[in-house]
């Protein structure tokens, strides 16, 4: 079964390639992995402080993520392998594809205007270290588009 990893957060591009992953894995007979991820906090004085900031920015990235498997299980009916993990963005993508190796390709969206964000810049300068594809899928692309390509 082909695995496609998306990573998932607030912006267009994440449900871009959410759409693309979950129109590819329908065709294909595969499966949607959503990972969210939660950025380590800069140090607070207060450890209090600094673990209720943690808690809540945990609490977002479980919300977004539980809302977009919602959305693919409606569209498809499948449900997508969760996970919600906290850390340095390239790290966590790395260690996750370490530990799943059924991982048939790392699907990530690209912003419509600018410049490539950090995920792709790293794992496209890093592609032939990987132990399956990295998909980018392009911010502009409509609806059609995706369904065309998928």
């Amino acid at each position: 079964m082909r695995v496609y990893l998306v990573i998932m957060d607030e912006t267009e591009e994440a449900s871009t390639a959410l759409r693309f992953a979950a129109s590819r894995a329908a065709r294909t007979g595969g499966q949607v992995h959503l990972l969210a991820l939660v950025p380590r906090q800069q140090f607070v004085a207060f450890s209090g402080i600094q673990a209720t900031i943690e808690e809540e920015a945990r609490a977002r990235a479980e919300a977004l993520v539980t809302s977009a498997a919602g959305s693919l299980m409606a569209g498809t009916g499948e449900a997508p392998a969760i996970a919600v993990r906290q850390g340095d963005g390239v790290s966590v993508i790395r260690e996750y594809l370490t530990e799943h190796p059924e991982v048939s390709a790392l699907v990530l969206g690209a912003a419509a205007n600018g410049g490539p964000g950090p995920l792709i810049a790293h794992f496209t300068a890093m592609s032939g270290q990987l132990p399956c594809p990295v998909y980018i899928i392009p911010g502009g692309m409509n609806d059609a588009d995706l369904e065309r390509l998928s």
